[in-house]
């Protein structure tokens, strides 16, 4: 994984891995079907920028949760950074960035098996790491970036049971049905996390793992905090 991401920052002119410049902190955060990483994800953001009533001042210093627009705002850029270093050699790079999209605006990714594509969504990855103070939901982000430093990479699960439950709740199905929404969406996680790593994830892919079914959102948003202070990934200037 160091050698594509080392690959990338040949496309970069801001930072340099090997040498530790790396211009900010990232958290990646993934779920089991059920607990809601968007939401954690966009109060880690809040407070961490200083937006939150929770702060006692806003700072200049802002994170993001990366959504549909963050992603398209970095394809734009990778595709200007690519077009710099030499258009030819990289047309049919550029032409996938295009298509990445979809894995980030949808909620399966189990049937992404192309390649070029992977590909290309690791480059979209490594570039939010290489730009610095992102939230990153799902899509192995964790694997993808398992070699930088200044990361933090966070993992929700709860008992199958208790996210059936909450998913016949959420979406107003049968019971059957959730059954079926968990059993398939974790599997489709598990198949595109072996097309990124050709393996199945475990917990030691991760620093933190939460009970969601156990925790209210802000004693996990807090404990994040706490922990990226503790590891001097943030300190007290950053938000």
């Amino acid at each position: 994984m160091k050698t594509f991401i080392n690959n990338y920052l040949n496309y970069s002119t801001v930072s340099h891995l090997e040498t530790g410049d790396f211009p900010g902190p990232i958290v990646t955060i993934s779920r089991k079907a059920g607990c809601s990483a968007r939401r954690i994800a966009i109060k880690l953001s809040k407070i961490l920028t200083g937006y939150s009533y929770r702060s006692d001042t806003k700072t200049e210093v802002e994170w993001k949760w990366v959504n549909k627009e963050i992603v398209k705002n970095a394809i734009k850029e990778m595709d200007e950074e690519i077009t710099k270093v030499d258009a030819g050699d990289n047309e049919q790079l550029k032409k996938h960035l295009k298509e990445v999209t979809r894995a980030f605006s949808n909620e399966s990714v189990g049937d992404i098996n192309d390649p070029k594509i992977i590909e290309t969504i690791k480059n979209v990855i490594c570039k939010l790491a290489v730009d610095g103070r992102y939230i990153i939901v799902g899509r192995a982000s964790n694997i993808i970036l398992k070699d930088l430093p200044n990361k933090l990479s966070v993992k929700l699960e709860a008992p199958e049971e208790w996210r059936v439950n909450r998913i016949m709740q959420m979406q107003n199905i049968s019971l059957a049905e959730a059954q079926d929404y968990i059993k398939e969406y974790d599997l489709q996680r598990c198949n595109f996390i072996k097309e990124i790593s050709g393996r199945n994830p475990t917990n030691d892919d991760f620093d933190l793992i939460f009970n969601y079914s156990t925790m209210l959102d802000d004693q996990i948003v807090d404990t994040i905090i706490n922990v990226l202070r503790n590891k001097k990934i943030i300190t007290t200037g950053d938000f």
